[in-house]
């Protein structure tokens, strides 16, 4: 495994995925900065089980290793690097084991064929994937209201509803349609044109639907968020500017996402979470 030590076997893994969290983390104090960097790293080990493996009795198999690994972290005894890191904060920050469990088991959703009835179904997996997440990474960030872990989880819900958004071809080239199957038949949308990359109106409203929902469900996440929190809930609202400006971005492109992944540069990310770190 890469990396002189746990922290720094973390840091590399953070970094390699170049998602927009790392931008989140760059301002936080160094403590929260390492636990936060190592739970991030977690969700990449098993995230990369569900995506990168494809045969899903393999992948169920890796699943329950760390669903082990995740007990001998809170007896005491963890092996891999990611959970010695996270072993330093699991304490200080009450981090419930619990949620590390949910984790895993949302990723075990994603393995075989994904398909989701309705938009009930849908938010079961956006909560274990990314509602847990966001309580998470909150209690890493500093809560002194309860409340503040309400808003976290919806800003998860958020953050997952945009990823689905875009990525919804990638996603269906992979066996995995996550837009709820009685929307895609509400609006006209076949899993063919998906797979085919039929752009159309019909797509269109489809997309249009779920922008609706997702940018909503960002408005009344902000909304919970007390007031005393909102200094030290900083990285997240980070966050949700760059999740939301992509958002846009995607709407703005007419919703091309069958056939592209639609991404900011680094360089907007980093400037996007500069000027929301000073102004918040």
């Amino acid at each position: 495994m890469p990396g002189s030590d746990p922290h720094t076997y973390c840091q590399e893994k953070a970094a390699a995925s170049g998602s927009s969290f790392y931008y989140s983390f760059r301002f936080l104090a160094p403590e929260r900065r390492r636990a936060i960097t190592a739970f991030y790293a977690f969700c990449r080990e098993v995230d990369d089980i569900a995506d990168e493996c494809r045969e899903p009795t393999v992948a169920g198999a890796k699943l329950a290793w760390w669903r082990d690994e995740v007990a001998r972290l809170y007896a005491g005894t963890p092996s891999h690097p990611v959970t010695l890191a996270l072993r330093e904060a699991v304490e200080p920050f009450h981090l419930p084991q619990e949620a590390f469990e949910q984790i895993i088991d949302g990723m075990e959703m994603d393995l075989g064929r994904v398909r989701y009835p309705d938009f009930k179904a849908l938010r079961l997996y956006c909560h274990r994937v990314a509602g847990v997440v966001g309580e998470v990474a909150a209690l890493i960030f500093g809560v002194s209201d309860r409340a503040t872990l309400k808003y976290a989880n919806k800003l998860g819900l958020a953050f997952q509803l945009t990823n689905i958004i875009r990525d919804v071809g990638e996603d269906a080239r992979r066996g995995r349609i996550y837009l709820p199957q009685d929307e895609l038949a509400e609006f006209g949308v076949g899993e063919a044109d998906l797979l085919q990359r039929q752009m159309s109106e019909n797509f269109r409203r489809l997309m249009e639907f779920q922008y609706q929902r997702a940018e909503q469900t960002y408005v009344e996440a902000l909304a919970l968020l007390p007031a005393a929190d909102r200094k030290a809930q900083r990285p997240g609202l980070i966050m949700a500017t760059i999740y939301r400006t992509l958002l846009q971005e995607i709407r703005q492109d007419g919703y091309r996402v069958l056939d592209r992944r639609i991404a900011l540069t680094p360089l907007r990310k980093l400037w996007l979470a500069w000027t929301t770190w000073i102004r918040e």
